[in-house]
């Protein structure tokens, strides 16, 4: 049973960091385990933890191809597109409403009126 080693908030040593800090740098962990926890205690909660990773294990960020970006974009161009009118919204549509806000909220003076 291996425990990992607990360090207070803002009391990491160095040569650890969390995934946002390897980011920065131009890092990934790379598939190592999670090396260290940083503990944040709260009143009333169960204190906020981060994962550390060791910095010499990162690996470098691979970079992005010609294909990756085609696929990326791709993918955000389809959330931009409306299920109900089909047309580009020009906007990624809120999954909350999921059309786009015309769709969502049509305008009642475009309706043709019942008398």
């Amino acid at each position: 049973m291996g425990a990992l080693p607990v360090h207070r908030w803002r009391l990491a040593p160095d040569g650890y960091a969390t995934r946002r800090q390897l980011r920065a740098r131009g890092l990934r962990p790379g598939g190592q385990a999670v090396a260290a926890t940083l503990e944040r205690p709260r009143r009333r909660r169960g204190p906020l933890v981060a994962y550390l990773y060791r910095v010499d294990l990162a690996k470098p960020v691979r970079p992005m191809t010609p294909g990756r970006w085609a696929a990326l974009a791709k993918a955000n161009a389809a959330r931009r597109i409306c299920p109900q009118c089909c047309r580009d919204a020009g906007y990624v549509i809120p999954a909350s409403l999921g059309t786009c806000v015309p769709c969502a909220y049509p305008d009642p003076a475009d309706s043709p009126r019942s008398a």
